[in-house]
């Protein structure tokens, strides 16, 4: 426990992935790093990821990465991902003894499948550079301490430090640590903090018929979020799954944000999924048209069938011909013209209720956070706090599943680490 009298030179909060990249980097370039952390291990959060298998970064380059956390996300992530592109994330894992898999929707894991070696590989990178990581010594209080920055903690030690860095992630998965402390210390620093959401987490639904679809996943959908008047607020083509509590998957669970910020539990909002989004409406009625001449008569499940994407679920199709008023065993050749009209409008657009998340519980990430206008984006650093740093969930940055979040905490970490060592080299 550090003296309140000694002053250390760099203090990091949280031994996470951002936490843990960051003192090494800022270790390795000199600096005398401590890292505390508030439960009993290092990286719980990594170890949960991805059901365990952690998904580390992206193959998407860093244009393209950045483009994914929406126009202010880009923006300020576009200094750390060109200093640290996702295939940079990979060699350096690859240097620590972690080789790297690709995965479909540009998702990258360990070639083990354990997160575990992933914790273990920045654990001991952090201590290899020098860090000392110091294990159930949870902050409890942030402050300005004349020049120098003041921590006290749980067990009612207090620690002093030139640089202090906060990494202690947002609020998702509390279990595993992050319980949100950071947010409080960011607005007694009077710092703007947008209030923090779930995100990246499955999605409610009160209507008995899609708790019906239980166990339904669509692979080539899209979802699409619109406000009551109709706009769509964001669109995600990547898989759908149907839950007994509402929607999971990619797809749901990146617009999941919206639901969370939507008043009243995601008020007004619709979403609607599309199923075959490789084919305009036009594309649709012909097909359906041309099927009507196949020999038996088939009915529609069966011509559906025989569309680039496969057979649809008997119950999931029931769903959607339902939504478009038709019995579910119809023949292709008994549609009209406003049958055919409504049954590419459901499939095209079948509206799911939504009513909110399933919480911070099994939230993947936190939405919201430390105003972006706060930060420098090259270094990390807080504009009106000489000598804080702030990296990984605690900004408000918010990106899609696919390893988008690890990304950016490594590339902030990185910034951060590279502009503590940048101060010793000047000395």
């Amino acid at each position: 426990m550090g003296a309140e009298t000694d002053i250390q030179d760099v203090l990091v909060l949280g031994a996470g992935a951002a936490g843990l990249w960051c003192a090494e980097v800022a270790a390795r370039g000199g600096r005398d790093v401590v890292v505390l952390e508030k439960v009993s291990r290092t990286g719980t959060k990594v170890l949960a990821s991805g059901g365990t298998r952690c998904n580390i970064t992206t193959t998407l380059g860093p244009t393209e990465a950045g483009r994914l956390f929406g126009t202010k996300g880009e923006r300020f992530l576009r200094a750390g991902f060109r200093n640290l592109p996702p295939a940079d994330v990979r060699a350096r894992f690859e240097a620590w003894g972690v080789p790297t898999d690709e995965a479909p929707l540009e998702k990258v894991f360990p070639s083990s499948g354990n997160a575990k070696d992933v914790r273990d590989a920045l654990e001991a990178a952090a201590r290899g550079a020098g860090a000392r990581i110091q294990l159930d010594d949870g902050a409890v209080a942030v402050q300005r301490d004349g020049d120098a920055w003041l921590v006290r903690t749980a067990g009612g030690g207090s620690w002093r430090a030139r640089a202090l860095v906060l990494a202690v992630g947002g609020k998702s998965y509390p279990k595993t640590g992050t319980t949100g402390d950071g947010y409080a210390w960011l607005r007694d620093l009077e710092l703007g903090v947008v209030d923090p959401v779930p995100a990246l987490v499955p999605l409610t639904s009160g209507a008995s018929w899609v708790h019906d679809l239980t166990g339904i996943a669509w692979q080539e959908g899209e979802a699409r979020l619109e406000d009551a008047s109709g706009r769509v607020l964001e669109r995600r083509r990547r898989p759908i799954m149907f839950t007994h509590r509402g929607l999971s998957g990619p797809a749901p669970m990146d617009l999941s944000h919206h639901v969370a910020r939507g008043g009243g539990g995601g008020e007004g909002l619709r979403l609607r999924v599309d199923f075959f989004p490789s084919m305009d409406r036009e594309a649709l009625r012909t097909a359906l048209v041309s099927s009507a001449g196949l020999p038996g008569a088939p009915r529609l499940q069966r011509a559906l069938g025989a569309l680039e994407t496969g057979p649809m679920p008997r119950r999931l199709f029931d769903a959607v011909a339902m939504a478009a008023e038709l019995r579910g065993d119809v023949a292709v050749n008994g549609l009209d013209r406003r049958g055919r009209h409504a049954l590419v409008e459901a499939m095209k657009g079948l509206p799911v209720p939504v009513h909110g998340t399933v919480g911070w519980d099994h939230a993947e990430v936190t939405a919201g956070g430390l105003d972006l206008r706060e930060v420098n984006p090259r270094s990390m650093a807080v504009n009106r706090c000489p000598g804080l740093f702030v990296v990984g969930e605690l900004l408000d940055l918010n990106g899609p599943i696919g390893g988008l979040s690890f990304q950016a905490a490594f590339a902030t970490a990185q910034l951060a680490g590279e502009a503590l060592a940048g101060a010793v080299q000047e000395k």
